[in-house]
């Protein structure tokens, strides 16, 4: 499979650590220093670019379309539906529920998937993260 965008570095990440923090996440928890490659996002301008960060519609779309990456993302947003009874800042905490909301944001744009709509639909009021909106227009 051909990786422009250098999605391995995902995978090193992930090794090791996503059985882990997929089990937090199932018990209601998720750790900060899992977030970023567990639930990537575009960087925002006055934030440090990190190794993790995604640059665009194109790069996310074949995130999703990695298989193991895919799945992965996929199967931790699912898990979000069984901890239905409880809000992204309880599971998250404040800073990580944002991330979480410009993840999606970011990757249900990209591909418009109801599994994604959905999860915004449900934790988020049904309401796309804004500075994620305006960062694709300025640069996705």
């Amino acid at each position: 499979m051909n990786d422009d965008y250098d999605l391995q570095r995902f995978l090193e990440a992930q090794a090791g650590t996503y059985e882990d923090a997929l089990g937090m996440l199932q018990r209601g928890a998720m750790c900060t220093s899992h977030m970023d490659y567990i639930f990537p996002r575009m960087a925002l301008p006055d934030e440090a670019r990190s190794i993790y960060a995604l640059s665009s519609l194109d790069e996310a779309s074949a995130y999703l379309i990695f298989p193991m990456l895919g799945n992965r993302y996929r199967e931790c947003v699912e898990t979000l539906f069984t901890l239905v009874s409880t809000s992204a800042l309880e599971v998250f905490g404040p800073a990580d529920a944002r991330k979480l909301h410009r993840s999606l944001t970011l990757f249900a744009e990209a591909t418009n998937e109801v599994l994604l709509r959905t999860v915004l639909a449900v934790w988020y009021d049904n309401m796309v993260d804004e500075e994620t909106i305006l960062q694709l227009r300025r640069y996705g």
